[in-house]
């Protein structure tokens, strides 16, 4: 009744959040009540100065409309000429652009975890007929054949099991065999691979490979195959592949200091005595900011320090020399968010040159146009990597965010598309992070949930720009940190398995897409600066507790990176945990560990339950769109964050050289000592602000209209990554984020 009150006073009226269902009914009502309170039944209700508004978004038509309404009652009533320089949408409300989530979708976390629920109840079912049958079969062979009731209940026992169900039970004794025998066979995108079934020990005994359960009861051996199974075999919960890699080591070569240069050397540093190239990029804030290297006070003393320096194709070029980008044996991850679009531009632009380079050196002469292409076609089908470009993660833990999410989002799929369309199969267009949530303060139950249901809103966001979910969801990675809670035992297999049922069962996805990819890096907040030399044994532990959930890929933290950049011995050291847990350790040598235990299996259960019942939350708050909105996320964080500092800080939770087994005199001497942070030296500082000023200088005729056409697509619905990849040849990294924030919008938290 007020709101109808104040409009009989109001000149102009605005209904915000537009994106919300029944908006449109609701601009209908009030103009009505507009037409009547005034009388005004002359004249057309759609004139009446109502406008639908959404003020998050960037550039939102209702709010220009709005303003141009404004701009017309002042005019009349104060007799002012104004002339606003903005265009008058056509419409008075917000224009019908794409929502992130559809509003009929934001059940969707409900309905997955309803999925779920419904896959375990149903295995529970399949698994008591199956036990029935085997027990029935059983008393049928003790009574030599049995009476004609018994065989007929046997057969109507038998007719309740699910076709699925019955094919998995058939091929029990061929998968016993399978894996039993001395060689497993298997083939992935075409190529075959052959793997010994066991090795042996120095004792002489044969150690599986994949141990197989000895189970009699078929109800038990249903239900294995269904929660469990081997590695490669839905729900993947033991693993997504049949066996790990023999030809590479799951290591992470992390590195990011200084300019280009020196990162370079750390790499080839840190992967002469490894085949395989697994590097890791750390960006200095100066680039994960998105701006060019200046002289500017608060740009300058951060250049080159905690990261590397990137700023143009000329520098990635720098930073990657030596290492074939196309090799099988290379792979590339690069920690970067918000200006993620760009720098990954760089990457791929560096890795098509490296091939043009390797034409015009063995054909001595330029490629021609069709060669060209051919090499740019060859090279982004085979590069392999991830860059983290995880913009729902950085809005709810860590804060490197920069262009307005609804943008954001909007090149995220952008590269999607891109990647759909030029075949990049082998690169992950995003690493979905729950590590950066885990580092703020989130413990494993949350870390997991948010992860997985950003995981899941990207999937609902492509699907509703039109890609098919088989197209996309391959290019899809995750990231976890390992922490020394009890439920990161099982973190990964719970992961896997809930992606796994939920595409399989929800979205209809192939084999393929329901691979959940992991990446885990071990604790950086399990990390302690008192008495660090203990770290690296709180590492080993986190390390094998990844491994032994079979992550695809792990980085071990240096144990003095509690308390600076970590040298090059110390990250040699990092690097030799996972080394020594993979070639000596002995039982690493089987590799599903996990399965069979008792307590493994009530974790898993009890962790499982969890993240459900957090999807049912986060539904409750309009899905994590709208959970974002009123900070849902970030305060769970913070307040768990607390927690744990509470408890550490009272000694209930003991961290030994920390609040237990404390040598205060050792801890003392830490405090005291000189570390020698690792940052960008002056000249290297001065190096990166020349480099990227002369780089302009050369290109001062091209990049402004290089930067004009970008905006022109950001502002159609043109693919602004396809455009990213011809305006970073040209254009520095700054010039590139000035230009879309002019028409993309900078990002600005939900208060």
């Amino acid at each position: 009744l007020e709101k109808i009150d104040m409009i009989d006073f109001a000149d102009v009226i605005a209904i915000n959040k537009f994106d919300r269902r029944g908006s449109e009914d609701t601009v209908t009502y009030v103009r009505k009540q507009y037409q009547r309170n005034r009388k005004l039944f002359d004249q057309p209700m759609e004139s009446m100065p109502v406008f639908g508004t959404m003020a998050s978004r960037f550039n939102d038509e209702g709010l220009t409309a709005l303003y141009h309404g404004i701009v017309d009652a002042v005019r009349t009533k104060c007799g002012v000429d104004w002339q606003p320089k903005t265009p008058r949408p056509d419409a008075p409300i917000t224009g019908a652009r794409q929502a992130v989530v559809p509003a009929e979708r934001v059940r969707y976390l409900s309905e997955i975890a309803d999925t779920i629920r419904s896959y375990h109840s149903s295995v529970e079912q399949q698994a008591d007929i199956a036990e029935k049958a085997w027990q029935l079969e059983g008393a049928i062979d003790q009574l030599d054949g049995g009476t004609d009731e018994l065989r007929k209940k046997y057969g109507d026992v038998v007719g309740e099991l699910d076709s699925n169900c019955q094919k998995l039970l058939d091929g029990v004794d061929d998968l016993v065999a399978e894996y039993r025998a001395d060689e497993f066979s298997y083939t992935i995108r075409d190529k075959e691979y052959r793997v010994p079934l066991s090795t042996e020990t120095l004792s002489h005994n044969r150690l599986s490979r994949v141990a197989i359960p000895n189970f009699r009861n078929k109800g038990d051996w249903l239900r294995w195959l269904m929660i469990e199974n081997v590695p490669g075999r839905f729900p993947f919960t033991a693993g997504v592949f049949p066996f790990k890699r023999d030809d590479e080591d799951p290591t992470r070569m992390f590195a990011g200091e200084g300019d280009a240069k020196r990162t370079n050397e750390r790499f080839k540093y840190l992967s002469r005595n490894s085949e395989a190239k697994r590097l890791s990029t750390a960006f200095d804030s100066v680039t994960l900011y998105g701006w060019d290297p200046d002289e500017r006070p608060d740009i300058y003393g951060k250049i080159g320090t905690s990261g590397v320096s990137i700023c143009t194709l000329d520098d990635m070029k720098v930073l990657y020399d030596g290492f074939d980008l196309t090799a099988p044996t290379t792979s590339v991850s690069m920690t970067i968010n918000g200006p993620a679009p760009i720098i990954l531009a760089f990457f791929l632009n560096t890795a098509i040159d490296q091939q043009t380079d390797r034409f015009r050196s063995e054909q001595k002469r330029e490629p021609n146009a069709e060669e060209s292409n051919r090499i740019k076609a060859d090279t982004l089908r085979a590069v392999r990597g991830t860059v983290q470009a995880d913009i729902l993660k950085e809005d709810q833990a860590q804060n490197t965010c920069i262009f307005a999410t609804d943008f954001a989002l909007r090149m995220m799929g952008d590269i999607q598309e891109y990647f759909i369309e030029s075949e990049i199969r082998n690169f992950y267009s995003v690493s979905i992070s729950g590590f950066h949530m885990a580092e703020a303060g989130a413990n494993p139950i949350s870390q997991a949930a948010f992860t997985l249901a950003n995981g899941f809103t990207y999937v609902e966001y492509y699907l509703a720009r039109g890609m098919d979910i088989n197209d996309f969801a391959p290019n899809l990675s995750f990231f976890f940190s390992n922490g020394m809670d009890a439920e990161y035992a099982v973190l990964n297999r719970v992961a896997r398995r809930i992606w796994a049922v939920a595409m399989r069962d929800k979205y209809g996805a192939n084999e393929r897409s329901q691979k959940f990819k992991l990446h885990v890096q071990t604790s950086g907040r399990a990390l302690h600066s008192q008495e660090y030399q203990f770290n690296d044994i709180r590492t080993t532990l986190l390390a094998l507790t990844a491994l032994f959930d079979n992550c695809n890929s792990l980085h071990t933290n240096a144990y003095d990176e509690a308390v600076t950049t970590p040298t090059a011995e110390s990250v040699r050291r990092a690097m030799a945990i996972q080394l020594i847990i993979n070639q000596e350790y002995g039982l690493f040598k089987n590799e599903n560990v996990m399965q069979g235990s008792f307590i493994i299996d009530e974790l898993t259960e009890l962790v499982e339950d969890a993240i459900l019942a957090e999807f049912d939350r986060i539904t409750e708050r309009g899905g994590v769109l709208g959970a974002m909105e009123t900070g849902y996320q970030r305060g769970r964080i913070q307040e768990e964050s607390m927690y744990y500092e509470h408890k550490k800080v009272d000694g209930s939770y003991p961290i030994v050289g920390v609040n237990t087994f404390v040598d205060e005199e050792m801890n003392a001497d830490a405090e005291t000592a000189n570390l020698e942070l690792s940052r960008g030296t002056e000249d290297e500082k001065q190096s990166q602000v020349d480099r990227v000023r002369a780089f302009q200088v050369e290109h001062a005729d091209t990049a402004p209209e290089a930067l004009k056409r970008l905006q022109a697509i950001a502002t159609s619905e043109g693919n602004v990554f396809a455009e990213l990849m011809e305006a970073v040849r040209v254009c520095s990294l700054g010039q590139i984020t000035q230009a879309l924030f002019a028409v993309g919008g900078q990002y600005r938290r939900s208060m």
